[in-house]
């Protein structure tokens, strides 16, 4: 669905965004490949690794609502994946995190539709369901803004979902690049959280190969969760550092033991497909009911039970340290 198109992927330097970029490439034939970030290294260092004819490179801000207009002209698709997202810096510059995952998914909302964009599929996080930290808040707000955003463009074509999933093995911020680099530093010890912790983990490419299929099977308004598995965080410092003592540190600010992406409280919206989750709107859409039990590759679902939620502690699937060590590679 790509070949000929035009993409844009706001924060597109990113871990995700390169990635991103690398499986269109490899898969299809776009039009342009438009990077919107607002880091110019970055953008200079993924120029020397994508450099095709397709690609286009914009320095501007998600706060810098004009910058996205001008950006998005003759864009088909767009992936917001711009966000401010470590937990700790958030609590300590709150309105800073507001202006970029608030204020900037606004303002790629407004872009969409003045430039009648096709689809927008905004990144989300399990942090935003049931939030305690001021980063899933502010994304949590930024999933409501994207649905209701489906109302807000009336007749126009511009369509919104969004995609939750949790950690991304060896991403930016993710603790096993931490892990490692402790290791090759010759730490006398791992830090750990707390012993109970757990998380939801999924690899970079199952996260993009997620995003890309959903563009096809989005009606609008849908949260995408998918299937992944979880891992306890003392297993993930066995697996990356099996010969040194752990260090029991404590929660950081914001911080929760366990993540959940489907909370209880919308089990009566949530409908279970073979490999992942959609949430469907509180609200009802400007043209009619949509059913979301059934999506754009005839793929069907069925409703959750009354109370189910999707909880990083209690997932059927954990990885083992066997299991995690192989899921990096």
């Amino acid at each position: 669905m790509f070949n000929n198109k035009s993409v844009l992927i706001t924060g597109g330097t990113g871990s995700f965004g390169k990635k991103y970029t690398q499986s269109i490439l490899e898969g299809y034939k776009p039009e342009r490949i438009i990077i919107f970030s607002r880091d110019e290294l970055k953008q200079f260092e993924m120029q020397q690794v994508f450099n095709d004819s397709c690609m286009r490179y914009f320095i501007g801000d998600v706060r810098d609502k004009q910058r996205l207009v001008q950006a998005m002209q003759g864009v088909d698709y767009v992936i917001h994946a711009a966000a401010m997202k470590q937990v700790p810096a958030a609590e300590y510059n709150p309105m800073e995190c507001i202006k970029t995952n608030i204020y900037g998914a606004e303002n790629v909302i407004k872009a969409a539709i003045h430039n009648n964009v096709e689809k927008v599929i905004a990144l989300s996080t399990d942090k935003a369901a049931n939030p305690i930290n001021l980063y899933g808040a502010t994304k949590l707000a930024s999933d409501k803004l994207f649905v209701a955003a489906n109302n807000t463009v009336g007749k126009g074509k511009t369509r919104f979902s969004c995609v939750r999933y949790g950690n991304v093995v060896g991403s930016r911020g993710s603790v096993v690049p931490f892990f490692k680099k402790l290791v090759s530093e010759d730490a006398v010890s791992i830090p750990v959280t707390n012993v109970e912790m757990t998380r939801f983990w999924i690899t970079l490419q199952d996260g993009v190969d997620f995003v890309l299929k959903n563009f096809i099977r989005m009606h609008g308004g849908e949260i995408f969760v998918p299937k992944i598995p979880s891992v306890k965080i003392m297993d993930l410092a066995k697996a990356y550092a099996p010969d040194l003592p752990v260090e029991i540190i404590g929660i950081r600010p914001g911080e929760k033991l366990h993540e959940i992406m489907c909370p209880s409280d919308d089990s009566h919206l949530t409908y279970e497909f073979d490999d992942h989750f959609v949430i469907s709107p509180t609200i009802k859409f400007y043209g009619g009911e949509v059913d979301y039990s059934i999506n754009g590759l005839g793929e069907r679902g069925v409703q959750v039970p009354q109370g189910y939620e999707y909880h990083s502690g209690s997932n059927p699937h954990f990885l083992n340290v066997n299991e995690i060590q192989q899921f990096d590679n």
